[in-house]
């Protein structure tokens, strides 16, 4: 069943994003773009990601990084580099 008609994307889809890690409508639509046209979607997409568990929301709540990349560190026991001079 569709969830987002103005991109084509199916439960399925966004219930494959979520098990992937993504936890709310925002990082849904970073992953497909559902939500972000007419935004009739987002309650359904809200609906389907619930609150369970979500690895990030845990590690926000731990006090530790919840995004990984550029400028974000995904381990928490990180060697720090010196300055540079």
């Amino acid at each position: 069943m569709y969830v987002c008609s103005c991109f084509g994307v199916t439960e399925k889809q966004v219930q494959e994003h979520a098990d992937a890690g993504a936890c709310t409508p925002r990082q849904i639509a970073s992953a497909c773009k559902a939500g972000t046209d007419c935004g009739s979607c987002v309650r359904r997409i809200q609906a389907i990601l619930g609150r369970g568990n979500c690895p990030r929301r845990e590690l926000v709540d731990q006090g530790r990084p919840a995004l990984t990349g550029a400028g974000a560190l995904a381990d928490a026991d990180a060697v720090e580099l010196p300055e540079a001079a």
